[in-house]
């Protein structure tokens, strides 16, 4: 039993990671497969839109006859209830978990699994999670519309603020301990000068006491693709509440079970924007890096030298008239030259497109920017492309460029809301037939001036 437990762990957790689901991710530690750790990606138009909400998942001996349990850790050391079916605790409360008592047929049953523990957490981070309160039916008046307005407002507030801000900010270093502490209990405004940048160059790091964080790249990826739509978010509530403006406390919300603060979001905004200051200066740290490994030899440098050879071949033997170079020797900075195809929006386009690398590829992901920028859809406003490289062969640079290029001239794209790097560009794409020309003709306009910027 023990034996077939741990095959059929290993294989959902092998589908998820291969899986094309843009708003979930897995891991394990080791080779301890019944211990994961899982994200979830809050969904469009709700209030948990692009936030980071992890979690624990421990798989007991009797899977898949028993369900797993599940614990969220996002939750700002358990002062912060996300949900009314996800306590301040960490308790996830669903029927086919076990830990809330649900309809008949909606019980665990060994032919779910992982993945489908996470799509039905992900289906409580709605655009009105108050509805999520049993009892919601019977108590629909007045009071309880305002009671939703306040409670969306916010859930909004606080995924900004703790499961993305706060995050990145523990990541890059960016908040000193005294200046968290106190933002998570009376959200002070912090200053410039409050924040330090930790450098692993200038200390010493013990490996045994670094906590496991298994999606720190991915969350900074998805940072870059998602910072123009906080922004856009961030904006628009400063426009319904005004900064020091206590939340409501909820009817269904008890004194150690609850999500208290006030509004912020000019606050939020600053902190938001050095967290895009630092992860465009962390890539360009990786450039000087890279000339230190490219020195001493490096796997890492010779792997890189090694594909660039090979693909700087290939496009000299292909159709294609694309270049690539390697930005003063570097092989951890390519700069590629993409010559837009004839009869299609790019025709006569000439776009520079840098690539950065960590000395630590594949493990970090490389940063990928337009320059100039490129009006498009799936390209932010900075020139950060949102594209999906083979999660099965992340080594592969080729596999990065063709992922690029092919969400740069895909010609009938399948509508994906996860793929909102862009929010005007995004409108006006998926928008009426007018919003659409308005969109060609913007793009036509970025790819004339990416000619005479040449």
């Amino acid at each position: 039993m023990a034996d077939q437990s741990i095959i059929r762990i290993t294989k959902e957790i092998g589908e998820l990671q291969r899986s094309s689901d843009l708003s979930l991710a897995v891991a394990f530690r080791d080779r301890d497969v019944r211990n994961v750790k899982a994200l979830i990606i809050g969904p469009h138009e709700t209030p948990y839109e692009f936030g980071f909400f992890e979690f624990s998942v421990k798989f007991n001996k009797e899977y898949p006859r028993k369900s797993p349990s599940v614990t969220a850790t996002t939750t700002n050391s358990g002062r912060c209830r996300f949900n009314p079916n996800i306590y301040s605790s960490g308790k996830v409360c669903l029927s086919i978990l076990g830990t809330w008592r649900g309809e008949r047929g909606e019980e665990w049953s060994a032919a779910q699994g992982l993945e489908s523990i996470l799509l039905s957490i992900q289906s409580l981070m709605s655009s009105n999670p108050y509805e999520n309160e049993p009892g919601f039916e019977e108590a629909n008046d007045i009071s309880d519309k305002e009671n939703q307005k306040c409670y969306i407002a916010k859930i909004r507030h606080e995924t900004l603020r703790i499961s993305i801000i706060q995050k990145l900010e523990e990541y890059l270093g960016l908040s000193s301990t005294s200046i968290a502490s106190a933002n998570a209990q009376t959200q002070t405004v912090a200053h410039p000068e409050d924040y330090e940048y930790d450098s692993e160059d200038d200390i010493d790091i013990d490996d045994s006491s670094v906590p496991w964080e298994p999606f720190k790249d991915l969350l900074k990826r998805r940072f870059l693709w998602y910072y123009d739509s906080y922004v856009q978010t961030i904006q628009k509530a400063m426009q319904e509440v005004s900064d020091g403006q206590s939340f409501t406390r909820m009817p269904f919300e008890g004194s150690n079970n609850t999500m208290d603060g006030v509004f912020n979001y000019t606050e939020l905004l600053r902190r938001l924007n050095n967290i895009k200051a630092a992860l465009d200066a962390e890539s360009a740290k990786w450039a000087t890096e890279g000339l230190s490994s490219k020195n001493k030899g490096t796997t890492v440098a010779v792997n890189l030298a090694r594909q660039f050879d090979q693909i700087k071949e290939a496009f000299k033997r292909g159709d294609v008239t694309h270049n690539v170079e390697l930005e003063n020797g570097n092989p951890f900075v390519w700069v590629m030259t993409y010559f837009g195809r004839p009869m299609t929006n790019f025709d006569g386009g000439i776009f520079r497109i840098r690539i950065n690398f960590s000395p630590r590829f594949p493990e970090e992901q490389p940063r990928v920017k337009f320059d100039p920028p490129v009006y498009h859809h799936r390209i932010t406003a900075d020139g950060i492309p949102c594209y999906f490289p083979n999660p099965s062969r992340r080594e592969d640079v080729k596999q990065h460029i063709e992922a690029i290029l092919a969400a740069l001239e895909e010609e009938s794209p399948r509508y994906d809301p996860r793929t909102l790097v862009n929010p005007e560009a995004h409108r006006l794409y998926w928008g009426s037939p007018e919003d659409r020309k308005v969109y060609n003709r913007k793009l036509r306009r970025s790819v004339q001036q990416s000619m005479d910027n040449f």
